[in-house]
């Protein structure tokens, strides 16, 4: 029997069908996460280090325009909107997620949401030629919209995909793709290669590529077996992509009778909208546990880390040219850890990496305030500031970043789960946003007392994981929804058995229904 930190016993997983990777299962991963989560990282990161390029070619188009250049404050207002349209646009494409998961499926809301990427790419290549940043603003939230949808869809595409013993690792191929994208924009931004004033028209367009290739790829894979059979009724198509994605006939008829059982239970709930997913009893603690985990993973410092980085780097008397290659190291370390956490998550657990991951960052958020008050005091202790950057990078990379992705997925059942993302997606989009926009002002405020908070949010998110978050590894939807069910205080009726393999398969049609 296992403990979720309360005293609570819950029924042990059953025992997993150890699923191999099948090399469609390997493709369809790759393609879907490429074209992307990846395209969410490069979208973040590939402003940053070219910054000033990007502001000198605002004023000189506006110099052109108007025979003067432009109001430093105007200036500053513009590159604030430039970066604050990909959050907001990110806000936008996690609102109508779950709108597009249900009508179109899985896969096809992948495909759609290349349109968001492609079209931003040409605007973006072409806007030096055609003398209007204007193009880059509004590009940037296209391009949010595009990785709001992806953010929320992908996980639910690979997790829907994977055998249950192989759901970790796929979940967070989200987060292996988003970090990816981070350190390939890093480079491409560094001065030598596009980030110049020639190159940065090259540099904002390549996201495009990625979507091309997923546009190209994404079709000859298929449709997530689980929408097919519950969402379509088409039992047969569900059954040959498990042919496809697993291989042997006895684990893909194991899996189709797991789904009808977890169609069984969905049909006696009901499906949900995402207003009355907040009403909603029976998933109360799973709606808290996905608001914290999102909450917690933006409020626990990654993004005031980020923007304090190069002050700390500079204070250990790093020349300003060579902070850049700094950045890239914390890259290649935020990849190794995420790529660690990928390979270990099946292995470990949810729980251990969670509670490992936020006790690296508020530990190193501890220390880094100390360094920061006395570094005056003692230069030494800037060199310490710097390791703890790194420590905090590693300690968010193998629990925090990418554990969540994996967790939000697992813990609501097929009706529940698009509107859940949505909540989900919204939650991670506005606190992103709300960060990016307070942090520069308290930092101010307190300086390096900041950090301080942040150790505190991660030690309360670490709390409420040991407390409440079961270790879903191994088990079921049905598995996971039954231990839930419990701390809801609700009770799951038993539902009989239903004769299965004669005639079509008819999908569920519950009572109620509420579109979202």
């Amino acid at each position: 029997m296992e403990s979720s930190g309360t005293g609570m016993r819950t029924p042990p997983p059953t025992p997993p069908r150890e699923g191999r990777l099948q090399p469609t299962l390997v493709l369809a991963t790759l393609s879907a996460a490429f074209g992307s989560s990846f395209q969410y990282g490069y979208n973040i990161a590939v402003v940053n280090t070219p910054h000033q390029v990007f502001k000198s070619f605002y004023n000189e188009t506006y110099f052109e325009r108007h025979g003067t250049f432009m109001d430093e404050r105007v200036l500053l207002l513009l590159w604030s909107c430039t970066v604050s349209m990909f959050p907001l646009g990110g806000l936008l494409g996690s609102l109508v997620v779950g709108l597009l998961v249900d009508r179109c499926g899985r896969k096809g809301t992948l495909l759609i949401n290349n349109i968001f990427a492609i079209l931003p790419a040409i605007l973006m290549g072409v806007s030096k030629v055609a003398q209007a940043f204007e193009l880059i603003i509004f590009s940037r939230v296209l391009v949010g919209v595009c990785a709001g949808i992806s953010y929320s869809a992908l996980p639910m595409y690979l997790g829907e995909l994977a055998p249950k013993n192989l759901r970790g690792t796929l979940g967070t191929m989200t987060e292996v793709f988003i970090i990816t994208g981070i350190l390939l924009a890093q480079v491409f931004s560094l001065q030598a290669v596009l980030g110049n004033p020639t190159g940065w028209p090259v540099l904002l367009a390549l996201t495009g590529v990625p979507a091309l290739i997923q546009l190209l790829s994404l079709p000859f894979f298929p449709e997530s077996p689980r929408y097919t059979l519950m969402q379509r009724g088409d039992e047969e198509t569900a059954r040959q992509a498990l042919r496809r994605l697993r291989g042997r006939a006895a684990d893909v008829e194991a899996e189709m009778e797991d789904m009808r059982v977890e169609e069984r239970e969905e049909r006696a709930a009901g499906r949900l909208s995402v207003l009355n997913l907040f009403t909603f009893r029976a998933l109360r603690w799973q709606l808290i546990t996905i608001l914290v985990l999102m909450a917690g993973q933006q409020l626990s410092g990654i993004n005031a880390i980020n923007y304090y980085a190069d002050t700390i780097y500079l204070s250990a008397g790093v020349e300003p040219a060579h902070s850049q290659y700094i950045t890239v190291g914390a890259g290649i370390v935020n990849m190794v850890m995420t790529i660690i956490s990928a390979v270990t998550v099946e292995r470990l657990g949810r729980r251990p990496l969670l509670l490992a991951g936020y006790g690296i960052c508020g530990s190193a958020c501890l220390v880094l305030t100390l360094a920061l008050l006395f570094q005056s005091t003692v230069p030494e202790l800037s060199y310490l500031s710097v390791i703890c950057i790194f420590a905090y990078i590693a300690g968010h990379s193998i629990g925090p970043s990418p554990v969540p992705s994996v967790v939000r997925m697992e813990i609501f059942l097929q009706s529940s789960r698009p509107a859940a993302l949505t909540v989900d997606g919204a939650v991670h989009w506005l606190t992103n946003f709300i960060v990016g926009l307070v942090f520069p002002s308290v930092q101010e405020a307190i300086g390096a007392y900041s950090f301080l908070v942040f150790a505190g949010l991660c030690l309360l998110t670490a709390v409420y994981t040991y407390v409440v978050i079961p270790e879903t590894k191994g088990r079921t939807f049905v598995e996971i929804n039954h231990i839930f069910a419990k701390r809801n205080g609700v009770e799951i009726p038993e539902i009989k058995e239903e004769v299965t393999g004669v005639g079509p398969h008819i999908p569920s049609v519950p009572a109620k229904e509420t579109a979202l």
